[in-house]
């Protein structure tokens, strides 16, 4: 792949941490149908260093969902969950969660299993307020397979990601749901990630030609600085993605009415179609708010697609 460095495939496994209060490695994997109707994600987050449950290796954050248009948000959040004791796993237990995380092969496949108890609501800004909603049993069988390529990020952090095409199945109380569709899953760890003092706007999705697109911008009003790529289909060639200009709608409860994106030979027009927020608290009490979005993508020359978009939003970010 010209200009873009080779993804090691021995960094698909978990990372030693050092002492940094915020070090940071976290798996995400989402996925999405191809009209943009139905998706979800999970985060897998290890945070050794920020108090681990008593007697533990440190902790999870654990995050998954299901999103559908005109349904209610499906979703379970934990951020108590034991680290595995043993460093290579990708296994976890907890109150009402189990999960399996696994590499079947390096920079080609991984494969996720979950059996749950998630919490079901109407109002995705509920998680802003305790998340109080019915529980639901919530599982999946999903695989990632790697479409195109892996991609290294250049080396403001250790971080890659992988577009993909997604297959499985979804259960969530008697329903029960076949998953064909596409998606992104990416790797990071060692840098310190502050939640609660930078704001970001990070995307990833596919357009109906079969063009990949990763972007991640939005760090302050002005500053256009962004890191990234666009895939052509048909290649694995990655075009870099140097400069994200975003411009966006808040909503109510600070979520992105609408948004335009610029970054390469691309401007999309975003749709959110179905939120999952997140609410991180820090040891001190602030609070970030941290809305991802299944959206839909138009582009100025007329393809449509549909993938991920989310917000970090920081203390003193306004919201409507």
């Amino acid at each position: 792949m010209a200009g873009v460095p080779a993804v090691d495939p021995s960094d698909e496994s978990r990372h030693d941490p050092d002492g940094e209060v915020l070090w940071n490695e976290s798996y995400y994997l989402d996925w999405f149908d191809e009209a943009g109707t139905i998706g979800g994600y999970v985060r897998l987050g290890f945070v050794p260093n920020l108090g681990g449950r008593s007697g533990g290796a440190g902790t999870v954050w654990y995050w998954a969902c299901l999103v559908e248009e005109g349904r209610p948000l499906v979703t379970v959040l934990d951020h108590d969950v034991e680290a595995p004791r043993d460093p290579r796993s990708l296994e976890i237990r907890h109150d009402g969660l189990w999960a399996d995380h696994s590499v079947a092969e390096p920079l080609q496949r991984m494969t996720c299993d979950l059996e749950s108890f998630a919490v079901r609501l109407d109002d995705p800004a509920d998680v802003y307020r305790g998340a109080r909603g019915e529980r639901v049993p919530f599982g999946f069988e999903l695989d990632w397979h790697t479409d195109g390529g892996a991609y290294q990020w250049p080396a403001v952090t250790p971080r890659y990601e992988i577009p993909c095409r997604v297959e499985g199945r979804v259960r969530v109380g008697d329903r029960e749901l076949d998953v064909d569709g596409w998606g992104q899953r990416d790797h990071s760890w060692g840098a310190a990630r502050d939640w609660w003092a930078t704001s970001w706007c990070w995307t990833a999705g596919r357009l109906e030609d079969g063009t990949r697109f990763h972007a991640v911008g939005g760090f302050a009003p002005g500053f256009d600085l962004g890191f990234g790529y666009v895939l052509e289909p048909g290649t694995d060639v990655f075009e870099d993605v140097t400069t994200l200009t975003l411009d966006a709608t808040l909503g109510v409860e600070g979520l992105i009415g609408d948004a335009t994106l610029r970054f390469a030979d691309l401007e999309l027009s975003v749709e959110p179609v179905a939120w999952s927020p997140v609410l991180l608290v820090a040891p001190d009490g602030r609070e970030d708010r941290f809305p991802r979005a299944l959206c839909r993508f138009r582009s100025t020359d007329g393809r449509r697609g549909a993938g991920w978009i989310e917000f970090n939003q920081p203390p003193g970010e306004p919201a409507a």
